[in-house]
């Protein structure tokens, strides 16, 4: 007897196969966007990190208010890491914060 869920697993597997890699590639982020990630910002000021903030859920691009068109910065909220540790230490809050366009930041996973 089959498992019930195998006929879902083979279905969504030839939809995503059928898919382009950017078609895939917008699948998988708007997955992200809906699960989270556990991601960290880092803010560079040449090769030194000035800035770190943990358990980013994501980035978003800020849109003007009347015209819709995208802002030259982007937004998010994250655990300030205060100590630059990759911990998330008591005291340190979740705050909201934006990082320009035009700054030195690297958005990736939590590797810890």
């Amino acid at each position: 007897m089959r498992h019930p869920c195998s006929g879902i697993v083979v279905a969504a597997a030839l939809v995503l196969a059928g898919c382009t890699q950017e078609q895939q590639n917008k699948l998988g982020r708007d997955i992200q966007n809906w699960t989270g990630t556990n991601g960290v910002l880092e803010v560079y000021a040449g090769d030194k990190v000035v800035k770190r903030f943990l358990k980013v859920d994501k980035l978003s691009t800020a849109l003007g208010t009347d015209d819709k068109l995208p802002r030259a910065y982007r937004f998010g909220y994250g655990v300030l890491d205060e100590n630059l540790n990759f911990v998330v230490d008591p005291g340190e809050k979740k705050v909201y914060f934006e990082v320009s366009d035009f700054s030195t930041y690297v958005f990736f996973e939590n590797p810890h």
